[in-house]
Order: C-alpha cells, then sequence, then structure tokens
C-alpha cells in the first residue's frame, strides 16, 4: 500500500483493515503499519475498519478515535449477531440480514460513525439482494452502499427515488 500510494501516486487510495474484534488489536495494527511508513493522517492517508463485528458496534466510539471511516460487513455481522453460519446446510436457512436484530446494529452503527464525524458504508449483499434494505440503509442516513455488478442500475435508480421520496438530494461522489 505504501507503494501504491507513494510511488505510483495513488493516493486517494484509503486502506481497510478486515475483522478487528477488538480496540487494542486495533492500535496495535495501526502502530505496525505506521512502523512501515503507513501513518494514520500522513499525506492524506485514511484508515477504516470493517464493522462486521458486535463488539465493533458495541464499542464503536472508541474504535472511531483510532479510524476514519466504518465499513459494515453486513454478511459477518449478520452470521455473528444471529449465531448462524449462511454456508451451512444445518443453519443457513436462519441467515437474514434483515432481521430486526440485525437491522438494528446496522443502525447502531450508522448512527455512532455520524456521532464521531465518521464516514459509514455498507459491503454485503443486503442491498443488493433486497430493495427494502437499500431503503433502510437510505433511511439510517448510510454514507455508502457496495452493490454488485448485476444490481447496480437497478439499486442506484431505486435508492434515487427513495431519497427523492424523503426529500433529499442525491449525493454527488468525488472522483
Amino acid at each position: 500500500m505504501k507503494r501504491v500510494r507513494e510511488t505510483m501516486g495513488l493516493t486517494n487510495v484509503k486502506l481497510m483493515i478486515p475483522f478487528c474484534r477488538r480496540v487494542e488489536e486495533g492500535e496495535r495494527v495501526l502502530a505496525a503499519m505506521a512502523a512501515q511508513g503507513l501513518r494514520r493522517g500522513d499525506n492524506g492517508l485514511e484508515i477504516y475498519v470493517m464493522c462486521e463485528i458486535p463488539n465493533n458496534v458495541i464499542q464503536i466510539d472508541a474504535f472511531a478515535k483510532l479510524f476514519d471511516g466504518f465499513s459494515i460487513g453486513s454478511n459477518d455481522l449478520t452470521q455473528l449477531t444471529l449465531g448462524v453460519d449462511r454456508d451451512s446446510d444445518i443453519v443457513a436457512f436462519d441467515f437474514d440480514e434483515r432481521d430486526p436484530g440485525v437491522k438494528t446494529m446496522i443502525r447502531l452503527a450508522v448512527e455512532g460513525a455520524k456521532r464521531n464525524g465518521r464516514h459509514s458504508g455498507i459491503c454485503g449483499q443486503a442491498p443488493s439482494d433486497y430493495p427494502e434494505m437499500a431503503e433502510y440503509l437510505v433511511d439510517i442516513g448510510i454514507d455508502s452502499m457496495s452493490i454488485n455488478p448485476d444490481t447496480v442500475l437497478k439499486t442506484t435508480l431505486h435508492v434515487l427515488e427513495v431519497e427523492k421520496g424523503l426529500g433529499r438530494r442525491p449525493r454527488v461522489r468525488e472522483v
């Protein structure tokens, strides 16, 4: 990543830390990265963390002190909130990102990110698979959604309609 940012000049690249279970683990990761010349804030470097573990949501204020943004990993957050493995023939039937508990975890993550002035986004199947989840995410004010390539146009048009219905101006993303 250092080469990508410094040698190739792609300073708009943000780094993402996956599956960071505890605040102390985040501190250690950031220290190790800094020792390799990737220090948060240097040359505009932003470092995001995946928000895919219930502890990330519960401790979002503490994680927000370390990271510039959150990417809600809805697949893992669903599995860990509901205690199901979506790839298991035994319990996969119970995997559902639309579960009220999972939606509450997502809402709390978005609210916590906003409260701390941090970016919130979501990656995972939910907004691509379920139009009502895309609506929910817009309604709670998430900053960005990752969408599967086969549903980009349909989901984007749906999101624009939802934003219009809420009286919000569509956000234009700077490149």
